[in-house]
């Protein structure tokens, strides 16, 4: 077998190039850059929880040594954990806390569908590709009659296109929209993780509510 048979400039271009330019046309460039901005995170480390923890932990410390209201917010590049325990200790609401952090969650798996949604566009697309690749082929034959060298480039190109679109579609776009989708809900796992933590060690360095406080917040038919 000559794996060399299978390299074809023309047919790659027809396939790759014609799927790469309908996705962008369908999806629209947004989509696409953010997809590509998921693609290239795929190769860089994702969410460290133990680093993460290690840095809340220092805002933990403050927080039971001053108390919630001298506290000040601490930041250390993750725009989640910064943007919540600044609404933490802004608003002295571990509600602010968690609404921070439902807010960023909500924006992440809207990112992650996006470029899962756009990877799954393209998979459709890239046999739709290379069936077309397929008809140009065949269109190239000369009318006149079918010579042998001809006959055999245009097969040749046929089935490589063929082959490109199932493989396009099969081994890369398809395998590379769950890789996207498992990396993020791995995240989200770990992320939540950490955000209950947090939320738990807070709780315990915040001053219990006033006894008739707590009584106004027991539903009225509990009493």
């Amino acid at each position: 077998m000559n794996l060399l048979n299978l390299v074809d400039g023309p047919s790659a271009l027809i396939v790759f190039g014609g799927t790469a330019l309908a996705t962008v046309l369908r999806a629209g460039w947004s989509d696409c850059r953010l997809t590509w901005t998921k693609l290239r995170a795929l190769g860089e480390d994702g969410f460290d929880p133990e680093a993460a923890r290690a840095e809340l932990a220092l805002q933990i410390q403050e927080i039971q040594q001053d108390g919630l209201f001298r506290a000040q917010p601490h930041r250390f590049g993750d725009s989640e954990f910064d943007e919540a325990t600044d609404a933490l200790i802004t608003q002295r609401s571990l509600p602010a806390l968690m609404s921070a952090h439902e807010a960023h969650r909500a924006r992440r798996l809207g990112e992650a569908e996006r470029a899962v949604r756009t990877l799954a566009q393209a998979a459709e697309l890239s046999p739709v590709f290379g069936l077309a690749g397929t008809l140009i082929s065949l269109s190239q034959l000369p009318a006149e009659g079918i010579a042998r060298g001809s006959f055999t480039a245009a097969i040749s190109m046929a089935v490589v296109t063929t082959l490109y679109g199932l493989l396009g579609a099969n081994l890369l776009l398809a395998p590379l929209s769950r890789m996207v989708e498992r990396k993020a809900q791995a995240e989200e796992v770990e992320r939540q993780k950490v955000i209950d933590w947090l939320a738990g060690q807070v709780a315990k360095a915040m001053p219990p509510r006033p006894r008739a406080e707590r009584l106004a917040a027991v539903p009225a038919e509990a009493i």
